[in-house]
């Protein structure tokens, strides 16, 4: 298996697939029709040489994925709203603009702080009523840091349970498959997708777990008196976090080092939460998708002729 570059996200009934600075949404409109919107995306960062610094570019990357996801997800979601108010029929294209990036800004920002909240605050105020009982620092960070693991897998098993979110999962399994066709040599064909893994390396899913995991290491050598304080460090270390963590995934999407393979068990195992056996249908647009911007064919020669 060879890296081939490509990573790609589950939208509302589509799947967007991004190569280098090109990514396409493909989804299933309700009449059944595929739709495919091709656009290009640099990033919040545009200098190649910072974009490129280790550490740094997976809080950067995060960021990207963060808002390239969200803006994916509204065009899907376009295709299933009511039709639009007078109001905003009246609007021109440049106001329109103007309020969608306003409205993203505030969805980025809300659902960070959310995340910060739930994920990292609350597990170190669950963990203070152990510090009744516990004297060790060491022992109190793996407690807080079981927490937030727990809170995480929780998470994702009651959001699973909703119809549209368990759609999603299929997506994004279709997704994988897809990417796992592509790498594995295989003709990309609804016959060969289907035949592959929906578990990958590279997924964002694999990310989160990381960086819930090693949060814990790096909490366990916050030694300050002050509660204030020790919360500010927690939140101030999430992009270190963040970085080192994509560091981690980019190593294990073009590695087969058997430590590397162990380590990315875990992440691979939850998977099996986030991702779902797709149909056929699905297969369909997560392929569509792969081809408005990766040249498969040309990649897999290269592959062979190496």
């Amino acid at each position: 298996m060879r890296y081939s570059g490509i990573g790609g996200q589950a939208v509302m009934e589509g799947v967007m697939m991004k190569n280098k600075d090109r990514y396409a949404v493909a989804v299933r409109k309700p009449d059944q029709e595929i739709v495919v919107e091709v656009k290009d995306y640099t990033g919040i960062i545009k200098n190649e040489k910072v974009k490129n610094i280790p550490i740094l570019r997976g809080v950067l990357n995060f960021i990207d994925s963060l808002v390239l996801g969200i803006s994916t997800l509204t065009y899907s979601a376009s295709f299933f709203e009511e039709e639009e108010s007078n109001r905003k029929k009246q609007l021109d294209e440049k106001q329109k603009k103007k309020k969608e990036n306003a409205e993203m800004g505030i969805t980025v920002a809300l659902s960070f702080v959310l995340a910060i909240a739930i994920f990292m605050i609350l597990p170190y105020y669950l963990s203070l009523f152990f510090r009744k009982y516990i004297a060790s620092p060491t022992l109190l960070a793996l407690i807080e840091g079981v927490i937030r693991l727990v809170i995480f897998v929780v998470y994702i098993l009651l959001i699973s349970r909703m119809e549209d979110i368990q759609r999603t999962f299929m997506y994004h399994g279709a997704e994988h498959k897809c990417i796992n066709c592509i790498e594995h040599g295989l003709e990309l064909n609804v016959e060969n997708v289907r035949k592959s893994s929906r578990q990958h390396k590279r997924c964002g899913t694999s990310f989160l777990l990381y960086v819930l995991v090693l949060s814990i290491l790096f909490f366990a050598f916050i030694r300050v008196d002050n509660r204030a304080l020790r919360l500010l460090l927690r939140v101030a270390l999430i992009p270190v976090i963040a970085g080192v963590s994509y560091e981690f995934i980019r190593l294990a999407g073009r590695s087969e080092n058997k430590l590397v393979m162990a380590l990315s068990k875990p992440g691979l195992w939850l998977q099996n939460l986030t991702t779902k056996e797709p149909d056929d249908a699905m297969i369909e647009v997560g392929i569509a998708s792969v081809e408005a911007v990766f040249d498969w064919r040309s990649f897999q020669k290269d592959v062979e002729e190496q």
